[in-house]
């Protein structure tokens, strides 16, 4: 199996392999640079139980990437956000994720390629298990730093990184989040290794260290297999936060079955964390960023519980891709078994999404829409409705 099959660079940095454009001069690189953005419009309903509000969000991304010359090339993004009828409320149920306005360089970096090896330096997205900026908020998250991907190796991947500085979602006082310092002043360090050089298996392990924080390892074996119309995949992970401190080190592991037929799709997933401590990292995640979530039982869009201390969590979930209407439906069920001691006097706590995708068609196409709900059970109440209108150009 070629290393172009897997897609794992694409996973890891979104597109850091070389350019397949390169020019002969440097205004002719600039010449050849590509430009892509998303309108965006976005409203959220949230009751916590004690509080609700919602807030619509309008704005956009924009992007441009020069060509390659003698194998350097640049790139920068731009997120841009405004909630123009957020209400007092909704300015304080959401200033952590929704609630800010402005406009922020997300990514500014240089990239350079050879052979089979890239460095990126700069500002930056980064998706990998215990370093991930989340997209699932107006603003998505990311990383000032350096990153360098090899694969020389066959079937292999190779990453190295360093990270300076972090960009939240927002910046708690109604503005867009800026990039500030990694934890206490202090960088990240990160080694990654994927390999699928045995057919129809994936091997993930990570290692990243805050130094005044913790540090943090990520494994992963990840089984999966299709025909015609079935497809079946099996995966187990293991996750440790060992604190800078007397505290214990935290524990995380799961397993998870997945199963498909054509257009319809289900899994099961098992999650568990010791009673020795959390797994909780910084920023919304459990290693740098939100996205860093790698508990395979969780809510489709809260995850609340799922990586507190002593819990024991499962999901089911099912979806139905209508490829000829572009609609994709979906339910998850996730319950979560708690330790009071640790959840705020919660001892279950249960979460029930239904979501869907649409993708337009003719004079719309490039106009995507996706609607969910998520309803809390048990010992929590509450809920939250999404709704996200995105158009690509």
């Amino acid at each position: 199996m070629k290393l172009g099959k897997l897609s794992l660079a694409a996973i890891l940095v979104g597109g850091l392999m070389t350019s397949s454009f390169a020019a002969d001069t440097l205004a002719g690189a600039f010449k050849e640079g590509k430009v892509k953005g998303t309108l965006k419009s976005w409203y959220f309903d949230r009751d916590n139980g004690t509080t609700s509000a919602s807030i619509v969000n309008i704005g956009m991304t924009l992007n441009y990437v020069t060509g390659s010359f003698h194998g350097f090339s640049m790139g920068v993004t731009a997120q841009s956000s405004a909630s123009p009828f957020a209400d007092d409320a909704a300015k304080t149920l959401f200033k952590g994720d929704e609630y800010g306005s402005g406009a922020v360089f997300s990514e500014a970096y240089l990239k350079y390629a050879m052979g089979k090896t890239n460095i990126k330096v700069g500002r930056q997205f980064i998706q990998t298990p215990l370093v991930g900026g989340s997209g699932s908020r107006f603003i998505k998250q990311s990383f000032e730093g350096a990153l360098v991907v090899n694969s020389d190796l066959p079937d292999t991947l190779l990453a190295a990184g360093v990270v300076t500085k972090y960009q939240r979602r927002t910046d708690f006082s109604g503005n867009v989040g800026t990039f500030d310092n990694v934890g206490d002043d202090e960088n990240a360090y990160t080694l990654l290794a994927i390999n699928k050089s045995i057919p129809g298996v994936k091997l993930t392990a990570q290692y990243a260290t805050l130094k005044k924080f913790a540090d943090l390892y990520y494994g992963e074996v990840a089984y999966a297999g299709k025909t015609d119309t079935f497809a079946y995949g099996i995966a187990a992970n293991y996750e440790r936060k060992d604190p800078d401190s007397s505290a214990k080190a935290g524990t995380l592991y799961g397993a998870k079955l997945s199963l498909g037929y054509d257009a319809l799709k289900c899994f099961v997933a098992y999650s568990r964390v010791t009673d020795d401590n959390d797994v909780k990292g910084n920023n919304g995640g459990v290693g740098l960023g939100g996205a860093t979530q790698a508990a395979y039982a969780r809510g489709y869009q809260a995850k609340t519980g799922t990586y507190d201390r002593d819990n024991k969590a499962y999901s089911v979930d099912v979806n139905y891709n209508f490829k000829q209407y572009g609609l994709m439906l979906g339910a998850r069920y996730t319950s979560v078994d708690t330790n009071p001691l640790y959840s705020g006097g919660k001892d279950k706590i249960t979460l029930t999404d239904v979501y869907s995708k649409y993708k337009f068609t003719g004079a719309l196409k490039g106009l995507y829409a996706d609607l969910s709900y998520q309803g809390y059970g048990a010992d929590l109440d509450g809920h939250e409705i999404w709704f996200k209108a995105n158009y690509k150009f």
